[in-house]
């Protein structure tokens, strides 16, 4: 996915910076960027490749070598960025966070004459930042070119803007990802995580709507579009991709993931479905809290029959190679024997995406000498990839794994009853959970049901985003 952190003061905030944009690295596996403004010197930008080396260790050395009062940091799973950008509207540093799915045609549609060009990455496409700052740069002002930047790309896109004078926010326009501004005594921020500020000393101070796009300086901030009507909040902030210590709309992430698993361990209780447990456990590190939920809820007893080292390898996805990736997940897995062996165990995941290191995960429960593994999944299950953000973004649908047990049942047939096999209740939806509980080697399987999974959140249905479990936009 991504993330992004901007400051500007009176002091340098270089530090600040640093710091704010390393707490977004839980967010996005690829790129890590900084571009610094100073009065005296003007823009400093750096970028580095952050997939085998985390943002702050590459990041160190150049420390020195920046200052300023302003500044704008990115963590990108996409393209390399913050860019730096020359046209008729100044010199401005740019960063963006979502996914242009019409970039080609807005090339096509905008920029296929002879006057225009963009550097190619190695895969042949365009940097979806620069298209973005070529939409933006159409039009007389940033805030009209923002404008008709949101309103061309199909997908999602916030921006992140630094000028000499000021930072620009514009959240998405349907708000898929929060943007906050924090404040303190010196100047302001701006930021996806508001942990990420708080550690700073910064307070909370503002938080964007829909579309709005807001200008930041040291004294403050002001509105210069407005927020728009509708929100499509992305639900997986709370369920997987946001830190414990976030709020999102007021809801704070690890309280919403507790209050998940307790209506997902109700719920059965009340079907009359929960198993003859030893122990809930979590699988590290975001299902644990919805375990814990579950635990509190149906009165089984808490445990970590395994935990995760991740000193060296901190995040399993990182390698190139499949293989050496699904070797550094087994790696990553150090049993308790003591509270394996024998058990009847009930894990609790944030979700179940493709079942690729889950299977692994059950293997190496069973190989440890676990009597049963029941899994259960903090959300409904996925049946179409994400096209507004980068989580469960595949190839194929059928990459899935309920669309692809859903084919191997029926075949294209079954692709016509995507909403009963999501039900538990119907006879499909059984199908699905004893189909799944086969291949994995699970002896149950449950997924939070929809209604559960939004009465976990809180806030308005209507604002949230819920297109990877029923196909609504």
């Amino acid at each position: 996915m991504g993330g992004f952190f901007g400051a500007i003061s009176r002091r340098d905030c270089v530090l600040d910076l640093f710091f704010g944009t390393d707490y977004h690295s839980h967010l996005g596996t690829r790129r890590g960027g900084m571009t610094v403004y100073d009065a005296q010197d003007g823009f400093q930008r750096q970028i580095h490749n952050i997939e085998n080396t985390p943002f702050r260790t590459k990041f160190e050395d150049d420390l020195s070598d920046f200052h300023g009062c302003s500044g704008i940091g990115c963590i990108s799973d996409t393209d390399p960025q913050p860019l730096l950008v020359r046209s008729h509207l100044g010199l401005y540093a740019i960063t963006t966070v979502g996914i242009l799915n019409n970039a080609e045609d807005l090339v096509e549609r905008y920029f296929s004459d002879h006057g225009h060009q963009f550097m190619a990455m190695s895969s042949g496409k365009v940097n979806s930042t620069e298209l973005v700052a070529a939409l933006i740069n159409q039009c007389d002002d940033l805030v009209s070119g923002i404008r008709h930047a949101q309103e061309s790309i199909d997908g999602s896109c916030t921006i992140l803007i630094l000028t000499p004078e000021c930072i620009l926010a514009a959240r998405d326009r349907l708000g898929r990802l929060p943007v906050l501004i924090g404040q303190d005594a010196d100047g302001c921020c701006v930021s996806f995580e508001s942990f990420a500020y708080h550690k700073l000393g910064y307070q909370d101070a503002y938080e964007l709507g829909p579309r709005e796009i807001v200008r930041v300086t040291p004294d403050g901030w002001e509105t210069l579009s407005p927020a728009g009507d509708q929100m499509r909040i992305c639900a997986f902030l709370w369920t997987y991709y946001g830190y414990p210590n976030s709020n999102y709309e007021g809801v704070n992430v690890e309280v919403m993931r507790y209050r998940n698993g307790e209506i997902m361990a109700r719920d059965e209780v009340q079907r009359g479905q929960l198993p003859k447990v030893d122990y809930v456990a979590g699988v590290p590190d975001s299902g644990v809290p919805h375990a814990i939920g579950f635990a509190n809820r149906s009165g089984k007893p808490f445990a970590r029959p395994f935990v995760k080292y991740t000193p060296t390898w901190p995040r399993s996805f990182m390698p190139a190679n499949q293989s050496v990736r699904d070797q550094v997940a087994k790696m990553k897995q150090i049993p308790v024997p003591e509270l394996i062996e024998g058990k009847r165990l009930l894990f609790v995941d944030d979700s179940i995406v493709r079942g690729t290191q889950l299977r692994g995960t059950v293997e190496f429960l069973y190989d440890s000498g676990a009597a049963e593994v029941h899994m259960r999944s903090a959300c409904p299950p996925i049946m179409y990839g994400c096209k507004y953000l980068n989580f469960s973004r595949s190839n194929s649908d059928m990459e899935l794994l309920s669309r692809r047990t859903i084919q191997a049942l029926e075949g294209d047939e079954g692709q016509q009853h995507l909403d009963e096999y999501a039900d538990a209740s119907t006879q499909r939806g059984q199908c699905l959970l004893q189909a799944i509980c086969k291949e994995m080697g699970f002896d149950s399987l449950g997924y939070q049901s929809l209604d559960g999974l939004l009465e976990a959140i809180g806030i308005d249905r209507s604002k949230i985003c819920t297109y990877c479990w029923n196909g609504q936009e």
